[in-house]
């Protein structure tokens, strides 16, 4: 952790020179996961020309690169500079919910930079976040992660916990934020027709607003240029919700898949998001 800060306080221009290596070496020389991230893109987008998805590719792999240095950044930069580059364009539409001591449901989806969203949201929120998060079999990567998203008040809750974290501090007035659009390998699966394709949503977010019978939100994310990003907070749901209810679930995969049309190389496309088919 001490060299990983060394390496944070380097300015942006030299990261960014380290992504660009990174990008040449992983892109042409190793291929990183190329091919999952080749036939992720071709079954999403059956209406894209061989042209077009190589320039998704691409794309891609240059953001994943630029994540990881700015993700590494993340935990030496200060407050000032953090609200500087992700720029939530409107926090107030949580400020009635918070007059009121109500908290919501964050929701985000693996959109770059989502760990600049999860962090600033302790700075620009009327609320204090408690984030949900899947523990790393590496304790060193498991430590690296919390640190960033921890250093400004954030609370951390581990994934098969969030139930009874929610029980325990529901008297705590909060943003509860959740990114949940990878495959869920152990948890209640929902199915729905994503990206042309029959796949599987950790139906948990839908049964933890039944419990909490909380507003939920979704942070969209936009990348405005290298380093910049503009964040929008979007209505999903309000209560009541009935037990059972998957209107949550089903609204967040269909705003997660309009994100990704729009902005299809800012999605982590290197995730084997389809490797298990609905039995």
């Amino acid at each position: 952790m001490f060299f990983l800060r060394l390496l944070s306080r380097l300015p942006f221009s030299v990261l960014y020179l380290i992504s660009d290596f990174l990008f040449f070496g992983g892109y042409y020389v190793a291929k990183y996961r190329r091919s999952i991230v080749w036939n992720n893109l071709k079954n999403s987008f059956p209406e894209k020309s061989h042209e077009e998805l190589r320039i998704i590719e691409r794309d891609y792999f240059k953001n994943l690169c630029d994540y990881g240095v700015e993700t590494l950044k993340l935990i030496t930069m200060s407050k000032k500079e953090l609200s500087e580059r992700m720029h939530y364009l409107n926090p107030e539409v949580l400020q009635p919910y918070r007059n009121q001591n109500q908290s919501v449901i964050l929701l985000a989806s693996h959109q770059f930079n989502w760990e600049w969203l999860l962090t600033s949201g302790s700075i620009n929120l009327p609320f204090s976040v408690d984030f949900v998060y899947q523990k790393q079999s590496s304790k060193f990567f498991n430590k690296f992660s919390l640190a960033g998203r921890s250093r400004f008040g954030a609370y951390g809750i581990e994934r098969s916990q969030t139930a009874r974290e929610a029980i325990k501090r529901k008297d705590v007035v909060r943003s509860i934020a959740i990114v949940a659009d990878q495959f869920p390998r152990f948890e209640k699966k929902y199915w729905t027709n994503f990206l042309t394709q029959e796949t599987a949503f950790f139906s948990g977010i839908g049964q933890l607003a039944v419990i909490t019978q909380y507003p939920v939100f979704f942070g969209s994310l936009k990348k405005i240029k290298r380093g910049y990003y503009e964040a929008k907070l979007i209505p999903v749901s309000v209560p009541p919700y009935e037990k059972g209810s998957e209107i949550v679930v089903d609204s967040y995969a269909k705003i997660t898949e309009k994100l990704i049309r729009e902005s299809p190389d800012n999605w982590l496309w290197s995730h084997d998001r389809w490797k298990e088919k609905r039995k």
